[in-house]
Parts: structure tokens; C-alpha cells; sequence
């Protein structure tokens, strides 16, 4: 797999991990020297028992009071740096592995694959971790031992009674894991699939509310959000009680340093002072395991996406190496072109070849399911294809850089939308360095500049998400704009004028003539012959296969002879929602 971190190629964790490397390393620095003034604490017991009580002396008292503080300024002000290196890091390893899951999730969308957008949550998951209190004890959890071995070497009972008490937390800890792992990960397997109902009953709330199923789809969400609710209730109270076990017992286990300790000392094997002293510093060495325990949730939602990411990022396919080329003619080749949309399913398209000379236009029409709409988005790289080659000027389209090929192609699809923000941004396909010009340029050439105008703030309003401020057949219009928008070379339209009223059907008739005058390949895809009035040639599919391929007359003169597909008029809604 090609490693980089550039957003155009997959990346491995380990490649996102090492850019923070030096971070986490810094901050490990930070914990030691903060682990080490932890023990002027204990030390300052230590003199104030052993040395000031018996000596009387205000000045040592003065003296070590100020040190002790001075002490605990400084680690203040370590743990402070420490913890904004950690949230550095974690912001580090988000925004080096954005790019990459942007473009992966994009390709998993593009293909039809479930929960597409899991990545970027899941990236979010670990980000939070990171920045968590958790990531600080695992940092500390490695002066455990340290602090160990300074009890140990205060007397050896004393060792052994906070070397029980870690090897207990240790178990609560493993046992937390244990009964958590598969209840925070099913809870959140169903709340993520709760949420995908709620999107999709948002997206299209006007069809819910008009067929009566807010209801039954709500009573559905509901029951889904009840499993997953129950089943993060149940694992969340079980990490409650091993944590709170865990709680009670550290103090107990201080308690019991204590009595060891007042044990030894009355038997005068060691200082008041060593007593005090051990329970401080076996409460920190207990801390981090403590801390860890108390955010095991975190950890487990952490690495349930850590592995998701892993799994994600390493089932993507090596990339090809694209280069830049020069802006192509529009010279079309396809050759035996077969598109599966999954592993177990039958072929959609099978082993499709055409050509088309620059500046060619070529209508493609069938029944419902043939394959139109499949054919159109494997054209413009937007679906992955089992076998077979799309070349655009002999070249194929693996091997242009996305965007160079992004700004060579125009796409309408057959389901479209636009996304939220302006109508220029929209038409504009939201190119920062875009000018004003070519955006006029594109929405005259669809017919839209005079409908834009006319619209309160002109090319300034918002459309909303999705586009719904807008009718079905304003959007499906200035949809056509961004395809058009910087005069690519090869245009896909797909069924371009189904929510079109007769004045879309006027701009779109003049849209097509502006691409055949100025020499843009163009590929329409419709229902019926009467859309492709402009073509020069015609592609007949059904059930996957080209039936028929050549000029326009003589493939709907042979259609006419042999009938030997059905051609249906596309549905048209204009009139209910083209305001």
C-alpha cells in the first residue's frame, strides 16, 4: 500500500502516529520530571516528622516550606505544558489523517458501501482519547514500578502491601476490560445505526410526512436507540462498579499502609516520617492505574475505532501513480467495461466498449435497470469498475491526477443535490480560486443566469442543506451550471431534463447546442428518444449489454424494424415542485 499523508493515497496508523511521535515523546519528558517533584511531597513529610518535630528548628521548617512550594509551582507548570503537548498531539493526528479519510470515505460512498462516514467519526473517537485524562495515565502509569521500588526500599512489608494493592488494581482493571469491550461496542454499533435512520428520515422528511410514516419510522428509532441505550447502560454500570471497587480499595490499601506503617514504627523499624511518606507515594504510584480504570469507557470506544480505522485503511486497494496532462480533447474510449457493485452480486454492466471523437455527442437510452446511470458514473471515474478501461485521450482515468481530471469533466447525475452554501459556491464547485467570470460563464451557458438573478440575493443566496431552499427543478438547473462550470471537455448528463418545465427544457435545448458548437464530448442519458434530438449517435442498453451503437437514424430506424427494447418516458415532477 502507497503510504502518504497527502489526502491522495491511503495511509497506515502507524504513518499517522509517527508525525505526533516527537509530541508524545515530549510529553513523556514533561511526566517524568512531574512524576519526580511528585515526591517532593512525601519527602517534605519525611523532614517535617523526622527532622523539624524533633529538632524544633523554624528556620528548617521556613526553609523546606518554601522549597515545597517552589517545588509544586514548577510541577503545575509542567503538568500544564504536558497536557497541551498531549492535545496538540491528538489535534496533530486528526488533522494529518483528515485528508486521507475524506478521500477513502468519499471512495466508500462512491461505491455503495454502508456507513461510509464511520471512518471520520471514528478518527473524532480517537482524537477525544487522546486529549483525554487517560492518555496523561498511561503517560504516568510507567513510574508505577518507580514508586514501587522507593516503598520497597523504605522496608520490604511495606513493598509487599502496595505490591498486592497494584497486582488487585491490575485485575480490576483486566476484569473492567473484559466485561465492557463487547457492551461499549455494541452499544455504539447501534446507536451508530439509530442515527443512519434518523438521517435518512430527515433527508427525506416532506415523502415521510406526506405517506404517514413518521410513526412506524419513528417507533423504529425509538426501539433502536432503546437496545442501544440498554446495552451501553448495562456495560456502563459495570464499569462504574469495578471503578468504584477500585476507588475504595486504593483508599483502603493507603489506610492499610498506614497501620503497616504505624506497625513498623511502633516496633521502631522505621520513622513516623517513612510511614506518612509510604502512603503518599503508594497513592501515586496507584493513580494512573486508577485513572486509567475510571476512563475505561473511553478506552474501549478508542479502540474499537482504532481497530475500524486499521481495518478501513488497510483494505483500500494501492494506488496508481497520476501525473498531470494537458487538457484533454475529449477523445472517449471504453473497452470491456464491467462493473460489479459488490463481491457477491451479478455483474451491472457487462463488458460495455464504444468510442466517441472529440466533440461527439452520444445519446444512451434503455429501459429502467439497464445500466445507464451505472455507465454514466463509471464515465467519470465516480464508480469503481471490476474490469475493462475508460480512457479519456488514450489515457486512463487512474492515471490523471484527480483534479486535473475533475476540472476536464462536467457531471450531472441522475440523483442530484447540491450542498450547503451559495449558489456561486454551488456552480463554482466551491474552487476557492475560482473567478466570478467563469461562474457567470457556466450558469449563462445552462441557461440560469436569468433564474438566479431573480432569486432575493442573486448568486449570494443560500440553498440550504442539500439544496432544499431551492424547488427540485431550480436545483436540478443549476446542478447542470456545475457540471458546466469550467468548460470541461467531456460532459455527463444524466437524465438531465426529468424535473425540467418548459423553460428548463428551453435552457437545456441551448445548453446543448453551446457543447456541441464549442466541440465538448457529451454523453446524455435518457428514456426516450426524444431527448436526444442533438445526438450524433446512439447507445442502446438493456440488462447490461449494448444492444445497438451507431448515428441516431439508423439506430432508431432499427429499433423501429426489430423492437427489440422498450423505450418509456422518464417521469417528470416539474409541475408539482419547479416553482
Amino acid at each position: 500500500m502507497t503510504k502518504t499523508l497527502d489526502g491522495k493515497a491511503p495511509a497506515s496508523l502507524s504513518d499517522v502516529f509517527a508525525g505526533g511521535r516527537r509530541l508524545l515523546l515530549e510529553a513523556g519528558a514533561l511526566s517524568m520530571f512531574a512524576n519526580l517533584l511528585m515526591l517532593a511531597g512525601p519527602l517534605y513529610m519525611l523532614q517535617i516528622f523526622d527532622r523539624v518535630l524533633s529538632s524544633g528548628s523554624m528556620e528548617t521548617l521556613l526553609f523546606l516550606s518554601l522549597l515545597t512550594a517552589f517545588l509544586f509551582i514548577c510541577m503545575g507548570l509542567i503538568e500544564t505544558a504536558r497536557d497541551a503537548i498531549v492535545s496538540r498531539a491528538a489535534a496533530q493526528f486528526e488533522q494529518r489523517l483528515e485528508p486521507v479519510i475524506f478521500n477513502l470515505s468519499m471512495d466508500a460512498a462512491r461505491m455503495g458501501l454502508y456507513g461510509a462516514g464511520q471512518p471520520a467519526r471514528d478518527a473524532q473517537q480517537v482524537r477525544q482519547f487522546l486529549a483525554s485524562r487517560a492518555t496523561v495515565g498511561f503517560l504516568d502509569s510507567p513510574w508505577s514500578p518507580i514508586f514501587l521500588l522507593i516503598i520497597f526500599l523504605m522496608h520490604w512489608l511495606l513493598g509487599v502491601v502496595a505490591l498486592t494493592g497494584l497486582i488487585v488494581l491490575l485485575l480490576l482493571a483486566r476484569l473492567n476490560e473484559r466485561l465492557s469491550s463487547g457492551g461499549v461496542g455494541g452499544a455504539q454499533k447501534g446507536a451508530g445505526e439509530a442515527m443512519s435512520l434518523l438521517d435518512d428520515a430527515l433527508a427525506n422528511a416532506p415523502a415521510v410526512d406526506a405517506m404517514g410514516m413518521r410513526e412506524p419510522l419513528s417507533a423504529r428509532w425509538r426501539r433502536r436507540r432503546l437496545d442501544s441505550d440498554a446495552t451501553f447502560t448495562d456495560a456502563t454500570d459495570r464499569i462504574g462498579a469495578v471503578t468504584a471497587a477500585a476507588k475504595s480499595f486504593r483508599m483502603l490499601l493507603q489506610s492499610a499502609m498506614l497501620g503497616a506503617g504505624a506497625f513498623l514504627a511502633v516496633r521502631n523499624e522505621v520513622t513516623p516520617g517513612v510511614m506518612i511518606a509510604a502512603s503518599i507515594i503508594v497513592g501515586r504510584a496507584l493513580a494512573p492505574i486508577e485513572m486509567i480504570t475510571g476512563q475505561w469507557r473511553s478506552v474501549t470506544l478508542a479502540l474499537n475505532a482504532y481497530r475500524r480505522l486499521r481495518t478501513f485503511l488497510s483494505a483500500q486497494p494501492a494506488s496508481r501513480q497520476a501525473v498531470s496532462l494537458p487538457k484533454p480533447s475529449g477523445a472517449l474510449d471504453v473497452e470491456a467495461l464491467v462493473v460489479q457493485p459488490g463481491p457477491d452480486a451479478p455483474p451491472i454492466l457487462k463488458g460495455i466498449s464504444f468510442s466517441l471523437s472529440p466533440g461527439e455527442m452520444l445519446g444512451v437510452i434503455g429501459p429502467s435497470a439497464a445500466g445507464k446511470s451505472t455507465l454514466a458514473r463509471a464515465i467519470v471515474g465516480a464508480s469503481r469498475r471490476l474490469r475493462g478501461a475508460v480512457r479519456l485521450d488514450g489515457v486512463e482515468l487512474e492515471h490523471w491526477k484527480p483534479e486535473d481530471l475533475g476540472r476536464f469533466i462536467g457531471y450531472l447525475p441522475q440523483e442530484f443535490d447540491l450542498f450547503e452554501g451559495s449558489v456561486a459556491e454551488n456552480i463554482s464547485r466551491f474552487h476557492e480560486n475560482g473567478t466570478d467570470e467563469d461562474m457567470v460563464r457556466a450558469a449563462m451557458a445552462a441557461g440560469v443566469h436569468k433564474m438566479v438573478s431573480g432569486l432575493g440575493e442573486g448568486y449570494a443566496s443560500q440553498v440550504g442543506p442539500r439544496g432544499r431552499r431551492l424547488s427540485v427543478g431550480q436545483r436540478q438547473r443549476i446542478a447542470l451550471a456545475r457540471a458546466l462550470y469550467g468548460e470541461p471537455m467531456l460532459v455527463v448528463l444524466d437524465e438531465p431534463d426529468s424535473n425540467l418545465d418548459s423553460e428548463g427544457d428551453a435552457a437545456l435545448a441551448m445548453a446543448l447546442k453551446q457543447l456541441k458548437a464549442r466541440g465538448a464530448t457529451t454523453i446524455i442519458i435518457a428514456h426516450r428518444p426524444s431527448a436526444t434530438a442533438f445526438v450524433d449517435k446512439l447507445l442502446v442498453l438493456d440488462n447490461g449489454v449494448v444492444r445497438a451503437f451507431g448515428p441516431r437514424d439508423e439506430v432508431l430506424r432499427g429499433l423501429e424494424q426489430r423492437r427489440v427494447i422498450p423505450i418509456t418516458a422518464p417521469t417528470r415532477t416539474a409541475g408539482m415542485d419547479n416553482g
